[in-house]
């Protein structure tokens, strides 16, 4: 199996890319476009368990647009083969000082392009000397 080719590598990271820039800003129709549309897809959140497309959905619509800005580091792509890949990162938020935010997504390529499959997203004291 190929590992991290170049071309798959550079489109999975413009479309973790274009997430981040639509999670920021709240552009909810980009978020849900990232998704599969699949009763199979799911997202566990800092507060949530999502099951499935609609629940996903239902979530993004409802969410405060307020607070989301963060920084990202260590930010890990790593693709296998041409249809599959894992996107790593910690992030920062300034109204919660001293707590890391860590995230990862499944991404799979399907006809219809780049889609995110599985999705977790967690929150913890920031460990010390890290």
């Amino acid at each position: 199996m190929d590992i991290d080719l170049p071309d798959v590598l550079a489109e999975v990271t413009a479309q973790f890319q274009r997430y981040e820039k639509a999670l920021v800003s709240n552009d909810v129709a980009v978020l849900n476009e990232l998704f599969r549309n699949d009763p199979r897809t799911l997202r566990y959140g800092i507060g949530e368990n999502l099951y499935g497309y609609e629940q996903i959905m239902a979530f993004r619509a409802a969410r405060s647009p307020v607070g989301l800005m963060r920084k990202t580091d260590k930010t890990v792509i790593t693709t296998y083969g041409r249809d599959t890949a894992v996107a790593s990162t910690l992030f920062y938020r300034e109204s919660t000082p001293g707590r890391v935010g860590r995230q990862m997504q499944t991404w799979v390529r399907f006809p219809e392009g780049w889609k995110i499959v599985a999705a977790h997203v967690s929150v913890i004291d920031e460990p010390k000397g890290q």
